[in-house]
């Protein structure tokens, strides 16, 4: 028999060599994604805008919004509802999707609303001074997932979010001290950039990270003349690369920053924090020989402010007087702007959600992407982070060693 007989045979016959068939491991391509309404004192923000969610959508996920989700932030139901939205009055319904992502860290009313049973996964703020003990227990019992988005890094080694949030309040305290500085609320009437033959303002800016350089670029973009100081020169070597122009920096000396107070229209905290913490750089008496009139805006109140005479205030009454200098201590400046830092938020979390489904779930995400893995402080009720975990005092395992079991 000819060789090409014999195959046809082989081939009729059912006895020909096959491929072998795989099964393919499931893609978790299908998100179902819970957007439950912010509970927490002046949060403004929603984690995804109607746009967002109907790209999501458009891609094959279900998104569940609790009603008025979007309502500080001036989105309507309908927003929502139109973009593909199922929207629900009961944040319980909520709870019931597979990735709950929020603004805020989850209360403790909050997260009893999990499924230990759905292996759900919660992109949420992590804020080790503000989250209690009780709530980071609750989570591992209900045996959740969480991702701080605000740990997450992207390829180029930069916290996304950090950043949008950083820039949008550096720009927003100026305009919040130009309208400060105005008689209407009690300013001396000065105005930030000046005009020929009247001299600007003198803004003092204090840290020179992310929040402290848009505070300066808007500053300069208004007119004013700019000081910055930090307590390490590489961030002002740093800063100074970053604007493109030369401005007044030194290091945190007492002397030299006193000084400059003195002088100072505008004072801008932005100092980064240690050890949880803000440093207090300022003494009650350095604000007390400032200019009466001139404008103390505490962007560093989160973490408990660089001013001694700071004080927490509120959005619907931001302002108070010390020694006749105003002062604004809101804490979250960036849900003044709600709208915008929304939109923010949105341009990380959906390309993230978007590379979670096609990219085949969490897991296949955390070995992909290590920027992604870093944000990870909880896998399945199992909590990963060392810092966390020294301090509430509980147990904890190396990321790196549950991946390699995964």
């Amino acid at each position: 028999m000819k060789s090409s007989d014999l195959i046809k045979h082989l081939t009729e016959s059912g006895l020909m060599p096959q491929e072998e068939t795989l099964e393919l491991p499931r893609s978790e391509k299908n998100l179902f994604i819970g957007i439950p309404r912010e509970k927490a004192l002046q949060e403004n923000r929603v984690a995804l805008v109607p746009d967002s969610v109907g790209l999501l959508v458009n891609n094959g996920h279900r998104v569940i919004v609790e009603s008025n989700a979007g309502e500080p932030a001036n989105f309507t139901d309908k927003d929502y509802s139109e973009a593909g939205a199922e929207i629900v009055s009961d944040a319980k319904d909520v709870y019931r999707a597979n990735i709950i992502i929020k603004v805020a860290p989850p209360t403790l009313e909050e997260v009893a609303m999990f499924d230990p049973m759905q292996k759900q996964i919660l992109f949420s703020a992590l804020q080790i001074t503000s989250q209690p003990k009780d709530c980071m227990k609750q989570l591992m019992k209900q045996k959740v997932t969480c991702v701080a988005y605000d740990f997450i890094k992207d390829r180029d080694g930069v916290y996304p979010i950090v950043r949008s949030m950083s820039e949008i309040a550096g720009n927003t305290s100026i305009l919040i001290a130009a309208e400060c500085l105005s008689n209407v609320n009690g300013g001396h009437g000065v105005m930030m950039g000046g005009i020929p033959g009247v001299k600007p303002a003198e803004v003092v800016i204090l840290g020179a990270g992310g929040v402290g350089e848009f505070a300066a670029r808007s500053a300069l973009g208004l007119g004013a003349n700019v000081k910055l100081f930090d307590d390490e020169s590489h961030k002002l070597r740093r800063t100074l690369n970053n604007l493109g122009q030369r401005i007044y920096t030194s290091i945190l000396q007492p002397k030299l920053l006193k000084k400059a107070l003195k002088n100072a229209d505008v004072v801008i905290g932005a100092l980064r924090p240690k050890n949880g913490r803000t440093p207090c750089v300022v003494t009650e008496e350095m604000v007390s020989e400032m200019k009466y009139g001139s404008v103390i805006i505490d962007v560093s109140i989160d973490t408990g402010g660089c001013f001694e005479t700071s004080e927490v205030s509120s959005h619907e009454k931001p302002l108070y007087k010390k020694y006749g200098v105003t002062h604004y201590c809101v804490p979250n400046i960036a849900s003044r702007v709600s709208r915008t830092a929304s939109y923010a938020l949105s341009n990380v979390f959906t390309p993230l959600l978007l590379e979670l489904g096609e990219g085949g779930g969490l897991e296949r995400m955390m070995h992909s992407e290590p920027g992604f893995k870093n944000g990870v402080y909880m896998y399945k009720g199992i909590l990963t982070s060392r810092v966390l975990g020294e301090t509430f005092d509980l147990p904890y395992k190396d990321i790196d060693l549950l991946m390699a079991a995964i």
